[in-house]
């Protein structure tokens, strides 16, 4: 069952909707509109994605607009990560460009409600990995334990680097248990001093 809305926060401006009214009546297909769905909302990854969407290509839970001229099919997942997107045409001699910008697809949505996972990765795109970014390293979560332990992986500059006990319990530590008082503590994944590790058991 397919919602029918107003624009929720995502703007097609005029130019884009005829670029793309005129590329879904190329395809001949009756029915065919524009899909938009973010593959990893929320982390350094994210990528926006504009598709074909057949009749029945749509997912159930999807959110449809009904714009002048086109139909777009918005990824209910991928919808608050949209908030303040634009989707724009700007002709030129070449024929033009389709551009999407989407400003929150990348911001991790977070409130204290969020699972805590969500937030320990907010906390580390957020605050710790801009930090480490200008010496090359950066730190990703790769398991929570049912203790509230955050077993971290320390990726690029930081890997082999001696300063990584230091950083990790200062710095990463002092910060994510400031942020996220519940968290009983954090672990580098490649601790072998601790056996109690699933990692090396």
């Amino acid at each position: 069952m397919t919602t029918t809305i107003e624009a929720p926060g995502i703007d097609i401006t005029d130019s884009a909707q005829t670029y793309l009214a005129e590329l879904l009546e190329k395809q001949n297909v009756e029915g065919i509109a524009v899909r938009i769905f973010i593959t990893q909302p929320g982390t350094p990854y994210a990528e926006t994605c504009l598709a074909y969407c057949r009749p029945g290509e749509e997912e159930p839970t999807d959110v449809k607009l009904e714009l002048e001229k086109i139909n777009v099919f918005l990824d209910k997942n991928s919808l608050a990560f949209l908030e303040e997107a634009v989707v724009d045409f700007n002709a030129d001699r070449m024929g033009g460009q389709l551009t999407i910008k989407a400003p929150n697809a990348k911001m991790p949505k977070v409130n204290a409600d969020s699972p805590l996972e969500d937030r320990i990765n907010y906390t580390l795109y957020s605050e710790i990995n801009p930090g480490l970014a200008a010496h090359g390293g950066e730190i990703k979560l790769v398991e929570l334990t049912e203790d509230k332990v955050a077993i971290l992986a320390f990726g690029g500059g930081c890997q082999g680097c001696a300063a990584v006990d230091l950083t990790l319990k200062d710095g990463v530590e002092k910060t994510l248990m400031d942020r996220i008082p519940e968290l009983a503590g954090i672990r580098d994944v490649t601790d072998h001093t601790d056996t109690t590790n699933a990692y090396y058991r």
